[in-house]
């Protein structure tokens, strides 16, 4: 751990420390909304029953009763958000824990790529869009590089599948996942987690929160976490000191100030930073079987060969200030944020060492060398949320508000040709400007027809506007530069409605569009590339469910089906034999499914939760072919890559994809969780189990055997005791090691990525 870090990690185990030290008390409660209150109040009298608390969701901007909420919604909280994230498990551990929803990343812990109904983006470019909205603690992170921010101290995860354009905006046809973390309150209270785990993993989490007097509340929160290198590189380059891979220092902290004079006004203020350093994530040349989705004989996940440099370095900084007023009948809100980071990543991306004209090579054949750096020396993004809300009695209420959102990219991409004959180290680089503004008027109404049957519309203008410029150097010759301008508009709408059947029962249908802005890329890898462009993808969805309370309120369910259609959609092609995406746009890309979520108190001590989805997704395009795997020169194919199995395309190296699915996008997925937990003693003893299921799915827009994800069953399993103040656990992540490729590299040879080996641990948790 450099000096920097070091200095980071200490800062917030200090104040970790600091704050272990007082004497707290009280439990926490959701701060603010009265409806919040009154749900920690009515889930405190369920648990007395057996019956299941109250949900109260955000997703429509009010405090609601998830069951009350025409859309597609689940939840993590509490235990299960505890189990998890169980040694410091990155965002992507939100993958399969709702329904069709799947989170990876060719970047390890950064850059995490969502999807959620088959819908998402495979771009790897520092600027890539997604059509999966993050928002957290009310703020759009935009950059993929915001989206890894750690999971800790959060109140609850909210998951709003189909599209959100009308109340949140910002490229959101897909869904939106929702993080809210836990607010200051006026009392006194906190926490403090250490924890130990296999690879020499340690890792400390709290919060401390405190009244500074009756209208000022503070709430520190932050989280450290350690891991050493697990695979052992046994060809180190002697001239780049290569080192072991998969290690990683990730240092995170939240400072939070609730400023309240009155019961009309509130201010709460938020700063975050973090801190990460590690290997980039480990390319592995050749491991594939080729003609299958296997991995080669003798395969060894402890140690690998290269002699690439490799590391990855990301800093993130940001606050926002959120004020809110109410008057007598209306309640005006401002949310103001602004995030900035800095990233320096660099990977041996052909996999090995040497090459086929620098001998000696391998692990197997490697055509050519390739070595590649992404930075992000300059990123600032400023947003400004302006909304009204009526909060008076009668049938008719309403949202309305304005959207301001600015952000200014730089990216270098260099390559360095390691190997090239005279030419021993020669950086050449690709340079990208991006300069992306964005405003919107939105409002929404909801009428309450009877006291059975409710409506809601929304509406929502959006202007977009993108400057963008992309250069390449090879020194001393220029490319460019490549000057795209571009102004889109969009109005949003969708229309939903929620019947009560009876006390118990909801019945929900929904009509939504949703849109996403057009987007540029310019990694350009040679002086002879141009810049690509995809225009703006529309989206229009359609689905109905029930939401209902089973067994005196002891279970409750909730399933819908769906069906989308998107217009131009955005997709993402390799080049086919270098390091390059495409951006495309693809005619129609259709969908269709199912979604379920079910929760159970079962009595004894046990309860249970189980979700599953079904996603048809198809793109139709006849015209539309890509580059497929490892074309040499994209001239003569490569006998080391792939075999596609697609219709071969107009020209040579190329493959029709009319028919084929979305990439990254599992047909079916299953959850399930099971908990025992019984009194013991002077304290509560309990055992937790998770597991998730997905089918296969293509790695990349083209079909080829080598390029599906195997099926994957993955477990986790915590056993802990509780006690006072006390809380002691043994936690296990991918209990049974299962190990599958998940992602690859398609244009040099046959190279692949794998999921996490299996992880365990314990922990010891102190509440004040």
């Amino acid at each position: 751990m450099n000096k920097k870090n070091s200095v980071f990690a200490a800062r917030t185990l200090i104040a970790l420390a600091v704050a272990s030290a007082f004497p707290l008390h009280g439990a926490y409660a959701a701060a603010g909304a009265d409806a919040a209150d009154q749900a920690a109040s009515s889930s405190a009298d369920s648990a007395t029953k057996g019956q299941l608390e109250t949900v109260i969701v955000t997703a429509q901007r009010r405090a609601e009763n998830i069951k009350d909420v025409p859309m597609s919604i689940a939840t993590l909280k509490g235990d299960k958000l505890d189990v998890l994230t169980s040694g410091a498990a990155d965002i992507r551990f939100l993958a399969g824990r709702s329904p069709s929803v799947n989170v990876e990343s060719d970047y390890g812990r950064t850059f995490p790529r969502f999807y959620i109904r088959g819908l998402g983006n495979t771009d790897f470019d520092l600027n890539a869009s997604q059509p999966v909205g993050l928002v957290m603690d009310d703020i759009v992170q935009e950059n993929a590089m915001l989206k890894g921010f750690p999971v800790f101290d959060v109140d609850q995860v909210e998951v709003l599948r189909g599209p959100q354009g009308t109340l949140f905006g910002r490229n959101s046809p897909a869904g939106v996942i929702k993080f809210d973390s836990a607010k200051p309150v006026f009392k006194q209270e906190g926490y403090l987690t250490l924890g130990i785990g296999n690879y020499s993993a340690k890792t400390a989490e709290g919060a401390f929160n405190i009244p500074v007097s009756d209208t000022v509340a503070l709430r520190f929160s932050g989280t450290t976490q350690h891991r050493d290198n697990r695979v052992h590189n046994t060809n180190p380059n002697p001239n780049t000191g290569t080192k072991d891979f998969e290690g990683y220092g990730d240092n995170a902290f939240r400072l939070q100030a609730l400023i309240q004079p009155s019961k009309d006004f509130s201010a709460l203020l938020n700063y975050h930073e973090r801190d990460y350093h590690g290997s980039a994530t480990l390319f592995r040349a050749n491991i594939i079987k080729k003609g299958t989705n296997d991995l080669v004989d003798g395969f060894d996940y402890g140690s690998y060969p290269s002699d690439g440099v490799n590391y990855q370095r990301l800093s993130t900084k940001g606050g926002n200030i959120r004020l809110k007023y109410n008057l007598d009948d209306i309640t005006l809100h401002s949310i103001t944020g602004y995030e900035t980071l800095k990233f320096n990543s660099r990977a041996d991306v052909d996999g090995g060492f040497g090459a086929s004209y620098a001998p000696p090579y391998g692990p197997g054949f490697i055509p050519f060398a390739v070595e590649t750096a992404d930075l992000l020396p300059n990123h600032k993004q400023f947003s400004q949320e302006l909304r009204a809300e009526s909060n008076y009695k009668g049938p008719l209420q309403w949202i309305g508000g304005l959207f301001f959102f600015n952000e200014n990219i730089q990216i270098d991409s260099i390559s360095f040709n390691t190997f090239a004959p005279g030419n021993p180290q020669n950086p050449q680089y690709a340079q990208q400007f991006q300069d992306a503004k964005s405003w919107a008027a939105f409002g929404s109404l909801n009428y309450t027809v009877s006291d059975q049957f409710k409506l809601r519309g929304g509406l929502r203008y959006t202007s977009d506007k993108k400057e963008f410029k992309a250069m390449r150097v090879e020194p001393p010759k220029i490319a460019g530069p490549f000057n795209i301008n571009n102004t889109s508009h969009n109005l949003s709408w969708d229309l939903s409605g929620t019947y009560e059947l009876d006390k118990s029962t909801n019945l929900f249908g929904r009509v939504a569009t949703g849109y996403r802005a057009p987007s540029m890329q310019g990694r350009l890898n040679g002086l002879g590339d141009k810049p690509s462009f995809a225009g703006a993808e529309k989206a229009l969805s359609f689905e109905a469910g029930i939401k209902q309370d089973l067994f005196e309120k002891r279970a409750r369910l909730s399933a819908s089906v769906f069906q989308y259609t998107v217009k131009d959609k955005q997709l993402t092609a390799g080049s086919g034999g270098i390091n390059m995406n495409q951006l495309i746009n693809a005619d129609k890309v259709t969908g269709q499914g199912v979604e379920v979520d079910f929760q159970a108190n079962l009595g004894e001590g046990f309860s249970a939760t189980l979700g599953g989805s079904y996603n048809d997704t198809e793109i139709k395009d006849k015209n539309l072919f890509v580059q497929y795997c490892g074309n040499l020169g994209n001239t003569a194919p490569n006998p080391y890559g792939c075999t596609p199995t697609n219709a071969a395309g107009p020209f040579a190296g190329t493959s029709k994809i009319d028919g084929n699915p979305l990439p990254r996008a599992p047909k079916t997925q299953l959850n399930f969780t099971l908990k025992y937990s019984t009194d013991i003693g002077n304290g509560e003893f309990y055992a937790y189990t998770d597991w998730t299921y997905r089918s296969s799915y293509n790695f990349f827009l083209y079909e080829a055997p080598e390029y599906k994800a195997k099926t994957l069953v993955e477990g986790g399993a915590r056993v802990g005791y509780k006690w006072s103040k006390y809380e002691v656990a043994a936690f296990a992540r991918n209990i049974t090691d299962k190990r599958v490729l998940i992602g690859a590299i398609d244009f040099d040879n046959l190279t692949g990525m794998l999921n996490e080996p299996r992880t365990i641990g314990a922990t010891f948790k102190v509440n004040f």
